[in-house]
């Protein structure tokens, strides 16, 4: 019933638990405290080198590249505008609508932008624009009034805010379903479209991730939040600077990520219902249908 576990800060596994999880197929991923990437344990290579195959061809192939580069940012801008969005329906007197608005045309402008470029690095820049223009602005969906609940901007590595700390532990559990949904389908989680390769990094799961930072993780965050489901007293600030987590809040925080994946929805490109922690699953299978050749064009994940 496991895809997988994480393992947080100073945590150790027997031998024997390390084999029997390569035999069932469960990842087993270490983090430090903060959900810095250590290293991976996981059994035999899944998945057709026919596949993989072809995957390394089209990431090696220019144009390729930009095409499967431009959905993924596609698919991330278009959930940041319906966050955005959401926040203007169901808060309309806590949030400055003028400047939401504004930053949900310029999100629009950035989309029309991408269907005229085929060059890799100007869809990477449009990407880094689009993402600066909503973090500028995440911050009016924040109706919470504690003011340590504030935010500023994006950091990471470590995180030196209460929202930037929940934002990097989301990205982090989310990278690591999707990584293990992409080697279910045969895809090589390293060898990606949008991210560079990079020795260690898991590129392919990251370029799927932006179709799905908003819609599950940004979404959790602010609800999580503004419901006061997390209180600034759940996280610690080290002497750096740097705010982690509380035991306790992990443990509430993963189960109701967990409690998110049960909900279902009708996925918008194969109108079906699903849960959603099926849905980077089902990306996954049409992104491996691509490579091979059966659809025209992969549909990024955008929820309307």
């Amino acid at each position: 019933m496991l895809d997988g576990i994480l393992c947080f800060g100073q945590v150790s596994c027997s031998s024997f638990l390390l084999g029997h999880c390569a035999e069932l197929g469960v990842t087993i991923t270490f983090l430090t405290e903060y959900g810095k990437f250590l290293c991976q344990m996981q059994g035999p290579v899944r998945g057709n080198i026919l596949l993989r195959r072809s995957q390394y061809r089209m990431a090696d192939n220019y144009l390729q590249t930009a095409i499967l580069s431009r959905s993924f940012v596609i698919g991330k801008i278009g959930n940041a505008r319906v966050t955005l969005s959401r926040a203007l329906r169901d808060h309309p007197e806590k949030v400055d609508g003028v400047k939401v608005r504004h930053a949900q045309h310029l999100l629009a402008g950035s989309m029309k932008r991408l269907q005229e470029v085929t060059d890799p690095e100007m869809i990477r820049g449009i990407e880094g624009d689009a993402a600066r223009v909503y973090f500028d602005v995440f911050n009016e969906c924040i109706t919470s009034l504690d003011p340590l609940f504030h935010f500023n901007g994006r950091n990471r590595r470590p995180p030196l805010d209460r929202v930037n700390c929940l934002l990097s532990f989301l990205y982090t559990l989310l990278t690591h379903d999707i990584r293990s949904a992409l080697e279910s389908c045969g895809l090589d989680p390293a060898a990606g479209f949008l991210h560079r390769d990079r020795p260690g990094r898991p590129s392919l799961a990251l370029d799927m991730l932006e179709e799905f930072r908003s819609y599950i993780a940004d979404r959790m965050v602010l609800s999580l939040i503004n419901r006061g489901q997390v209180h600034s007293n759940d996280f610690k600030v080290s002497e750096t600077g740097a705010v982690m987590m509380k035991d306790d809040a992990r443990k509430a925080i993963i189960t109701a990520y967990q409690q998110r994946k049960q909900d279902e929805i009708e996925h918008p490109f194969v109108r079906e219902k699903m849960a959603i922690g099926l849905l980077w699953h089902m990306q996954a299978m049409l992104l491996a249908r691509y490579i091979r050749g059966d659809i025209e064009v992969y549909p990024p994940f955008v929820w309307k």
